[in-house]
């Protein structure tokens, strides 16, 4: 039910903002916060909503359409004056060639948010110095949202926008925030961006080119030979299984597209899924359920 609320938010906010490169629907969640005082949420979902979709993050000019549809849900759990915390979900979805169909690109939770924030205070997007962690949360996860998007369109696409997340990761270790460095856990936004740009899961980024151009993208054409080709592309990421089974680089696939290859996978044109049902399973086995709907 909640994936469904998310989905609903998402698709509502498609047409309702005014954007650069990213068309992004924003929803502040404060119902764990007691008080009379809501009226700072709202003022900050304006703000994070500003900032997401009016600033200019590349020097490429998107079309309406062209826009990268995502949301955000900051759900705030905790209150102190100025200081909150709590968690940032985000999914971001990518049309498929020549469909209706919106594919989900990631699908992601950071549970270590924290920040300072006075009512109506202006979010400034500075390249090279520490303003404050609330903008570089946010313009981290704008280029990672840029990053993940191109990967799915160019090989290595991303590879500027991830540079650009890892820059203000650097940047943001001075505000000695949590999710931000090595010591963080395999869940921080430090590991996600760390993974994507190794050259040791460099197999992860080729799946995401491949899956949607040569798979999803080719649907329209010729479905049979699109499943065998996101097939191919998912069974390739048993080389980073085999030497680091827990990357987080694998969880986030699972995260974002176990619902997606499920749907695909238990219809026809029949293809034979002996290996990927036995690669999914063997790498994310809380999943086996879904896998088992394979045909």
């Amino acid at each position: 039910m909640q994936k469904i609320i998310f989905i609903f938010l998402l698709i509502l906010g498609w047409n309702t903002v005014n954007s650069q490169e990213l068309n992004c629907n924003v929803t502040v969640v404060s119902s764990q916060i007691s008080g009379s005082n809501k009226q700072v949420f709202a003022t900050l979902e304006k703000s994070i909503s500003d900032f997401m979709n009016n600033n200019k993050w590349t020097n490429i000019t998107y079309k309406k359409q062209e826009k990268i549809q995502c949301a955000l849900i900051v759900n705030i759990t905790e209150q102190s004056g100025n200081d909150f915390s709590g968690s940032i979900q985000m999914q971001v979805v990518r049309p498929v060639f020549d469909s209706t169909y919106q594919t989900p690109t990631l699908n992601y939770k950071d549970d270590d948010v924290s920040f300072t924030y006075e009512e109506f205070q202006p979010l400034l997007y500075n390249e090279t110095n520490y303003e404050s962690n609330l903008t570089s949360l946010l313009s981290f996860y704008a280029y990672v949202i840029l990053g993940f998007d191109s990967d799915s369109f160019a090989e290595k696409g991303g590879d500027k926008y991830f540079k650009k997340a890892e820059s203000i990761v650097a940047i943001a270790q001075q505000g000695g925030k949590k999710g931000w460095n090595s010591l963080n856990g395999r869940k921080s936004r430090f590991q996600l961006i760390d993974e994507i740009l190794d050259t040791r899961y460099s197999t992860y980024r080729d799946m995401l080119y491949n899956y949607h151009i040569n798979g999803l993208d080719l649907m329209f054409k010729n479905k049979e030979l699109a499943k065998k080709n996101m097939a191919k592309s998912i069974i390739n990421l048993r080389s980073i299984y085999s030497s680091r089974p827990s990357s987080f680089l694998l969880r986030l696939f699972s995260d974002t597209k176990t619902d997606e290859i499920e749907s695909i996978f238990k219809d026809g044109p029949k293809i034979n899924t002996v290996d990927l049902k036995e690669m999914l399973m063997r790498f994310i086995p809380a999943n086996n359920e879904s896998w088992n709907a394979i045909k």
